[in-house]
């Protein structure tokens, strides 16, 4: 299966996508990463990986149709069956939604639809949760649609909120199962027909 990574920072769910393949657990390629920030750690890893890179931004592209019209055809020239979201910062546009219509996931730190949309993304999510007193937490896959974090949901994942717990902490463990789940779900794509669910 050929991936797409879209990708904003740092890349770790990237590099553990690129672990997975490397160590037989999953069967895949990753063909390209699209990132709108040149200088992310993403773009590094995809390059020290040896994966084909775009760089798709406002200082690249200012208008948001040529944008989206540069990300779908990026991912068509590269033939990607399944597009990731890997802490991609960047709405996607409709011609990119419609191109790969069911074909599109995401991984959000959250049991949405709690903690989900606008907003809530990297530590904002975990600060949330605690302030909020729930006693789980965990990860989310979901397909993309229009709004952020409003698809339908594939998996999740649970784990305990501690009453040790900080933002900082809780992060790292959600991060950690978050990843595990993605690998999960793109393993399991083709066999579970999950396209157009």
């Amino acid at each position: 299966m050929r991936l797409g990574v879209l990708a904003s920072h740092g890349g770790t769910t990237l590099q553990a996508i690129i672990d997975a393949i490397t160590s037989k657990r999953l069967n895949a390629e990753v063909v390209l990463l699209i990132s709108n920030n040149s200088r992310s750690g993403a773009m590094d890893r995809a390059r020290a990986a040896g994966i084909p890179t775009a760089h798709i931004s406002g200082s690249t592209h200012p208008d948001d149709e040529t944008r989206d019209h540069a990300v779908r055809d990026a991912m068509l020239d590269a033939n990607v069956d399944l597009a990731v979201l890997a802490g991609y910062m960047k709405p996607l546009g409709n011609a990119t939604l419609t191109a790969f219509d069911g074909r599109i996931i995401n991984t959000h730190p959250s049991l949405l639809p709690k903690f989900g949309g606008a907003g809530f993304f990297g530590i904002h999510v975990h600060t949330a949760v605690i302030a909020a007193g729930e006693k789980v937490t965990g990860a989310s896959v979901h397909l993309v649609r229009g709004d952020y974090d409003t698809g339908p949901v594939i998996a999740q994942s649970e784990l305990p909120v501690l009453p040790e717990d900080t933002p900082e902490s809780l992060q790292e463990r959600v991060k950690s199962a978050e990843q595990t789940l993605l690998i999960d779900v793109i393993s399991r794509w083709k066999t579970e027909s999950r396209r157009g669910a």
